[in-house]
C-alpha cells in the first residue's frame, strides 16, 4: 500500500529502486530532508562525506567509471554546485553516467537572486546531457527514472537535477518507479557484412578502442575479434584498459604525446575501425590524424550515441551500436583472410616496445624504473588513477594496463582528479590495490580529500611526482617564451608530513632504490599513504629537459 512520504524520502527511495548503493556529498542545509532519508536507509545506501564539492563530484564520476552505474553526488546550491561542476564537465567529456543533485532555494524565492541562487538548468546546459529542476513532489519518481535512463542510454553522460527546499519538505502519496532500463542498440546484418568486406579488402587496417559503455565481457569479445583477425589495436586517450597492453596485438595509445610511428599508422591506415571513441582533439593530435569531414581512411565508426556519428567525420560505415552488442557480434563473425597485413602486427608491436623502452632522466630518481617496479610488483587487478600534467606520461606511455577497469583518468584533462578517483575506487573495491599518480600541483587541488580517505579507511597509495612547478605549463612557457618564467613555480609543503597530519602514512623518495621499500612500508601500514617522489626539475618529460627546450627555443628565435 502506498503511503504519504516526504519529498526527501521519496527521492532517496528512488535511488534504491534504481540500484544505487553509494552517494558522495558535501552536506548542505538545502537538502536536509534527503540527508535524513539517507540516515533511514544508511544500511543500503553508503554516504561518503567529502571535504570539497569537486572531490565529491570526481569521486562520483570515478565510481561510475569503475562500476558502470551512474555515480550519485549531492551538493548544495551556489558555491556547492559551481565547485562540483568540474566533475560534471569530466563526466560529460568522458561520457560517464552520473547524477548530480543540487539542493536549491525554495520555489517561493525563485528568480529573486535569493541566497546562493543560480539558474542550474541554464548553468549546466552545456555541461550535462540533461539539466532540470523538479517542481512537483509527485513527479520525483518520474524525474529520477528519466535521470538514470538519460545518463545510461546512448552516449552516456551526466544529469543535473535541482531540488527546491520546499519540494524536499513537502509530502505526497506516490508510487515508486520501476528500475530503469537503459536503451541498447546493435549492428545490423548488413552493417556487419559491409565491415567484413572492408576488412577483407584492406591492406593496412587498424582498430582504435575508446569511450564508455564497455564491460569486461565486451572487452573479451573484442579481444577474440582482434586476435581472430590478426588486427593491430590501439586505445584512445586514457582508455588504455580496454585491451590488455601485454598482448601481442596491442600497439599503443592514440593520445597526447603519441608515438610518431603509431601516428603515421593512423594516418596511413586504409581501414580505421574506431569503436566507442569520439576521436576528439586529444585522440587525433589536434584533428590532424583524420581529415574532416571526409577522412583519407575508410572510417568505420561505432558509437552508442547516434548524434556522434557524422558529427565531425563522415564515416565510410557508421554503426549505431552499444559496445557490448557490437563486440559480441564481431566476435561471432567469421574471420577474414589477414595475409595482407598479418606480418605488420609484430612490426607495430615492436615499435610500441621500443617506444616504451627505458628512458634515462636527469637526477637520482628514474621514473621509468619506478613504473617498472610497479608493473612487476602490483597485483594484476590493481587500479591506477591520475589527474593531469606531464607526470602522467610515465603512466600512459610506460605502464602496461592489464585489462578492464585498471585505469581511472580524465579525458577532460582535469587536474585534481587522481586522488578522489582513487578514494572512490578503494571504497567500491576495498580488496584491490589502488595507486594514484599526482603531480605536486595536481595533488594540492584535492589533497584535503586525504581526510576522506582516512575517515573511510580507504587505504590508497598516492605517488606525488614533485618537481616544484606546474610542469606542463612550464614546458610550453620555455618553448614559446624562453627565459621568461612567470607564474609556474611552486613552493610545496613536506608532503610526507602533510600526509601524517591526517593520520595517513608518509614517505619521501629521493633516490630510485628508496621507492620499493617505501611502497612496501605504505602497504604494510594498512593506512592511506603518500609517497613524495622528488625528481630533478630538469626532467620535464621522458624525452627532453628544460635546458634543451630553452636552448632550442632560443636558437629558433635567433634563426
Amino acid at each position: 500500500m502506498t503511503t504519504s512520504r516526504q519529498g526527501g524520502r521519496i527521492l532517496v527511495e528512488q535511488l534504491l529502486v534504481h540500484g544505487a548503493d553509494t552517494a558522495f556529498c558535501v552536506p548542505g542545509e538545502s537538502f536536509l530532508p534527503a540527508l535524513d532519508a539517507m540516515h533511514e536507509h544508511r544500511a543500503k545506501l553508503k554516504l561518503v562525506v567529502c571535504r570539497h564539492e569537486s572531490g565529491a563530484a570526481n569521486m562520483a564520476e570515478a565510481h561510475a567509471k569503475l562500476t558502470g552505474r551512474p555515480g550519485i553526488c549531492f551538493v548544495t546550491r551556489g558555491p556547492g554546485a559551481t565547485q562540483a561542476s568540474v566533475g560534471v564537465h569530466t563526466a560529460f567529456q568522458d561520457s560517464t553516467p552520473m547524477i548530480l543533485f543540487v539542493g536549491d532555494v525554495g520555489s517561493d524565492f525563485r528568480d529573486r537572486e535569493a541566497f546562493q541562487e543560480v539558474d542550474f538548468a541554464a548553468m549546466f546546459a552545456p555541461l550535462a546531457k540533461w539539466a532540470a529542476r523538479i517542481d512537483s513532489v509527485e513527479r520525483i519518481p518520474e524525474y529520477v527514472n528519466r535521470a538514470f535512463t538519460v545518463a545510461m542510454s546512448g552516449r552516456r553522460g551526466p544529469v543535473v537535477l535541482a531540488l527546491p527546499e520546499d519540494l524536499l519538505n513537502a509530502t505526497a502519496t506516490v508510487a515508486d518507479a520501476r528500475m530503469y532500463t537503459p536503451v541498447h542498440t546493435e549492428p545490423g546484418a548488413g552493417e556487419l557484412e559491409r565491415l567484413r568486406d572492408l576488412l577483407a579488402a584492406a591492406k593496412r587496417p587498424l582498430v582504435v578502442l575508446g569511450g564508455s559503455g564497455w564491460t569486461k565481457d565486451a572487452c573479451e569479445d573484442m579481444r577474440k575479434f582482434v586476435e581472430g583477425n590478426h588486427l593491430p589495436v590501439a586505445c584512445a586517450f586514457r582508455y588504455q584498459d580496454l585491451f590488455d597492453n601485454r598482448l601481442a596485438n596491442y600497439v599503443g595509445d592514440v593520445g597526447v604525446g603519441i608515438n610518431p610511428i603509431l601516428a603515421e599508422r593512423v594516418r596511413t591506415a586504409d581501414v580505421l575501425l574506431v569503436v566507442g571513441a569520439r576521436m576528439g582533439e586529444m585522440t587525433t593530435s589536434g584533428y590532424t590524424l583524420l581529415d574532416s569531414p571526409v577522412t583519407r581512411q575508410k572510417l568505420v565508426h561505432v558509437m552508442a550515441g547516434a548524434e556522434e556519428l557524422g558529427r565531425v567525420y563522415q564515416a565510410e560505415l557508421p554503426i549505431h551500436s552499444s559496445m557490448g552488442r557490437f563486440a559480441r557480434a564481431v566476435a561471432a563473425m567469421a574471420p577474414v583472410d589477414a595475409s595482407a597485413w598479418q606480418s605488420a602486427v609484430p612490426e607495430a608491436r615492436a615499435d610500441y616496445m621500443a617506444w616504451t623502452a627505458r628512458r634515462e632522466i636527469p637526477g637520482k630518481v628514474q621514473m621509468w624504473d619506478i613504473v617498472d617496479w610497479l608493473d612487476k610488483n602490483l597485483p594484476e587487478d590493481a587500479i591506477l588513477t591520475n589527474g593531469a600534467g606531464n607526470y602522467t606520461t610515465w603512466l600512459h606511455r610506460f605502464h602496461r594496463y592489464t585489462g578492464f577497469r585498471t585505469q581511472l583518468a580524465p579525458t577532460s584533462g582535469a587536474m585534481g582528479y587522481g586522488v578522489p578517483a582513487a578514494i572512490a575506487a578503494k571504497i567500491a573495491e576495498p580488496g584491490r590495490t589502488v595507486v594514484a599518480f599526482a603531480g605536486d600541483g595536481c595533488f594540492l587541488m584535492a589533497g584535503q580529500e586525504l581526510a576522506t580517505a582516512v575517515q573511510y579507511n580507504a587505504a590508497i597509495i598516492v605517488v606525488i611526482v614533485n618537481n616544484g612547478m606546474y610542469g606542463t605549463i612550464r614546458m610550453h612557457q620555455e618553448k614559446h617564451y624562453p627565459g621568461r618564467v612567470h607564474g609556474t613555480d611552486l613552493v610545496n609543503p613536506h608532503f610526507a608530513a602533510y600526509a601524517r597530519s591526517f593520520g595517513a602514512a608518509g614517505e619521501i623518495v629521493e633516490e630510485t632504490a628508496q621507492f620499493g621499500p617505501a611502497f612496501e612500508r605504505c602497504v604494510a601500514s594498512g593506512k592511506p599513504a603518500v609517497i613524495e617522489v622528488r625528481i630533478d626539475p630538469q626532467a620535464i618529460t621522458p624525452n627532453t629537459t628544460l635546458d634543451a627546450i630553452r636552448a632550442a627555443a632560443s636558437a629558433g628565435k635567433k634563426a
